[in-house]
């Protein structure tokens, strides 16, 4: 889908009029940034910085069934969620293999949110949940939403509106409307980029220049897709697409262990072969650390003596730390320090293994 199709945001205009920057991509314009990617960096990272993510693509499943319908197609504990909480995890199919990934919010027992990267989902959804009591419906273009993140997001967010942010925890949101900056929006405790951060819905579209007025009137650094491919690698975040294809990978493949609940009551597509895939997962998601001129493209090979033995699925060029990557290895290969190839142009460039993430290994600073 070309640029002519893609939908614009509701944002688009308000950005546009900053100097920002757009592209196509996945059926929407894409806010790229503002013209100093490192400014923009340094202010999610140190600071407070604002992003539209209103192209995450988001689903309304209403109905007595709607919570058993969200877990048939996550691999998170969705039966055992409170209201106001929110799960992350895999879309899966019934062969236990990632149709995308994203998160799953509750509102109430017969209502839930469900966002995804992808937004061509229309038929995988209509397949898994045949036979439930629930209604399900895109909703993306009337929930437009930006992340307010960085150390100072708290600090500022609180500032904006009278609710009680102080108190909200990671991975909650506040099942009813706030004002933030005077714009009625639901306000969650989640984000994307390995920072703390919080994420504002809007509950009317018209409203989205007076909020994104509010926010970067607040001292909040605007800032696009360009900033977010250093920092979601830096942090361990997937895409599909970039990172995997419908239907190719399981989310063991990419460590997400954590959000696949084989031992929770709740009965999801591909639950027994990805207990199968649980004994010995074949492949590791990790950190590949390399000095070259110039980066490898995504989906270059990475090898080991000549025997193929991965994927390196993003690269990127970190202020932090230089030139770095994510990758899928054979779970032999993926050994802290062990030495690989990747390939790049004719020939390839020697990498090395690290951790994954390799920016705040043990994610403290989403959860301060």
């Amino acid at each position: 889908m070309g640029e002519e199709e893609a939908i614009r945001t509701a944002f688009h205009e308000v950005t546009e009029a900053m100097g920002g920057g757009h592209v196509a991509d996945g059926g929407w314009m894409w806010s790229t940034g503002f013209g100093d990617v490192e400014k923009e960096y340094a202010a999610v990272r140190d600071d407070v910085a604002v992003w539209d993510v209103s192209p995450l693509n988001k689903w309304d499943l209403r109905g007595p069934d709607a919570v058993r319908a969200a877990q048939r197609v996550h691999s998170h504990d969705i039966l055992g969620m409170e209201v106001g909480q929110v799960h992350y995890g895999a879309f899966l199919d019934r062969d236990g293999l990632m149709v995308d990934d994203g998160t799953v919010f509750k509102l109430a027992d017969d209502h839930v949110w469900v966002m995804t990267n992808g937004m061509e989902h229309q038929e995988y959804f209509a397949d898994a949940l045949a036979g439930f009591d629930v209604e399900f419906e895109w909703i993306a273009p009337r929930m437009p939403h930006i992340g307010v993140i960085g150390p100072r997001s708290r600090e500022v967010v609180s500032k904006l509106t009278d609710a009680d942010v102080g108190d909200l925890r990671y991975f909650r949101f506040i099942p009813e409307p706030a004002k933030v900056g005077g714009v009625p929006v639901y306000l969650s405790r989640t984000g994307f980029g390995g920072e703390k951060g919080y994420e504002l819905f809007l509950t009317n579209p018209d409203d989205a220049p007076d909020l994104w007025t509010a926010v970067t009137g607040a001292g909040v650094t605007p800032f696009g897709a360009d900033a977010i491919e250093i920092l979601r690698t830096e942090s361990g975040g997937i895409v599909t697409d970039y990172d995997y294809e419908a239907h190719r990978r399981s989310p063991y493949d990419f460590n997400l262990d954590y959000v696949v609940k084989l031992d929770a009551p709740g009965e999801f597509l591909g639950k027994e072969p990805l207990r199968a895939i649980a004994e010995g997962p074949p492949n590791r998601f990790v950190t590949l650390r390399y000095e070259a001129d110039e980066l490898p493209e995504y989906g270059a090979a990475v090898s080991k003596e000549g025997d193929e033995i991965g994927v390196l699925t993003t690269p990127t060029d970190s202020p932090r730390y230089g030139k770095i990557g994510m990758a899928v290895l054979r779970t032999d290969q993926a050994a802290l320090g062990n030495v690989v190839e990747v390939a790049l142009g004719d020939g390839s460039i020697q990498a090395t293994v690290d951790v994954l993430p390799i920016y705040d290994t043990e994610k403290r600073r989403p959860r301060a």
